[in-house]
């Protein structure tokens, strides 16, 4: 029997991440009010530690630790972000941490979870399963495996973000929020249901990899091959138990969004509010910009999920 967190366990982990996580700034925009005909609130995790929201998930579930576990270490698999999140988190707690990562993952987050003394053991996320390699370093060395969404502490972690949105700026009557594993989606939902329960919660994964969207259609978990698309952070092969458990009664509906979008949303970023975003920290906006004829006149928030992405691979998008 799945033990579900609640908003109580995010109220928690607010308070366990205080001083260790920074209350990200939410910002707005003239340019895109106009353009959705909405009053848009971005809440910046791309200016989270290590870049992304993931610090939050990571900092309190490694906080929960026990002394032994502590000790003796942990072990992630991630593209990236979650990697960096629970090598800083590690750095921090002084807990060690092994982190198993794509060989092809974006060479600025490989250098990051490096940076911060994390122990990278790279695989082939085309050929190869991550989570049976996660788990057999975790027997095999008495690790303590702590996944990228799939974890009550994680998802309690993660849901904090959308609870600062909350209490900055009130009621909003749409949420949109980026999906992979589900963890972010879970947390705001769970947030949203707390702080502002008339606010309608979408989860916004990409196109080539729409498991999530299917998954609610189907009503169980639905798997896939690993999706190619720009989004690397959102490119998971299925929802988490917890994640779909919570999603299935929380979130409104789940919306796709193409590289293309991606790619004009992450050139509005740069040029009219001067933020570097990662391609998967698109996905929320792209998918409100698909969506204004449904948001006139409506208080509409966006997670921005985070900002890391190689410098030439960026540059690349957008002057492609």
């Amino acid at each position: 029997m799945l033990q579900i967190p609640t908003y109580t366990d995010v109220a928690a982990a607010a308070e366990r991440i205080k001083g260790r996580a920074h209350r990200t700034a939410v910002v707005t925009s003239r340019i895109a009010d106009e353009e959705l005909g909405a009053k848009v609130f971005f809440k910046c995790e791309c200016l989270q530690r290590a870049g992304a929201f993931k610090f939050r998930g990571a900092f309190n579930a490694l906080s929960k630790l026990d002394e032994r576990q502590r000790r003796n270490g942990v072990v992630a698999y991630s593209s990236g972000n979650h990697a960096q999140a629970i090598a800083l988190s590690s750095f921090v707690l002084g807990v060690p941490a092994t982190i198993v990562m794509p060989h092809d993952a974006p060479a600025a987050k490989l250098a990051a979870t490096k940076g911060y003394g994390g122990k990278v053991v790279l695989y082939d996320r085309y050929t190869e399963d991550r989570e049976a390699i996660g788990r057999a370093l975790a027997e095999e060395h008495g690790l303590t495996l702590i996944p990228p969404y799939d974890h009550p502490d994680v998802i309690a972690g993660q849901g904090t973000a959308a609870m600062e949105l909350f209490e900055e700026v009130g009621d909003l009557d749409a949420l949109f929020v980026p999906l992979g594993g589900g963890g972010l989606l879970a947390g705001s939902a769970l947030s949203a249901a707390a702080l502002a329960p008339h606010c309608k919660v979408y989860g916004v994964e990409p196109e080539a990899g729409n498991d999530g969207q299917q998954s609610l259609a189907a009503g169980s978990i639905v798997h896939i091959e690993t999706p190619k698309t720009i989004a690397d952070g959102a490119q998971t092969q299925h929802l988490g138990d917890y994640t779909f458990e919570i999603i299935r009664r929380h979130v409104e509906s789940i919306q796709t969004a193409t590289d293309a979008q991606l790619i004009e949303c992450m050139r509005f970023f740069a040029t009219r509010m001067k933020m570097v975003v990662e391609p998967t920290g698109c996905l929320g906006f792209a998918a409100a910009r698909d969506m204004r004829s449904k948001l006139q006149g409506k208080r509409v928030g966006v997670l921005v999920s985070g900002g890391n992405v190689d410098v030439e691979r960026y540059c690349a998008l957008l002057t492609a």
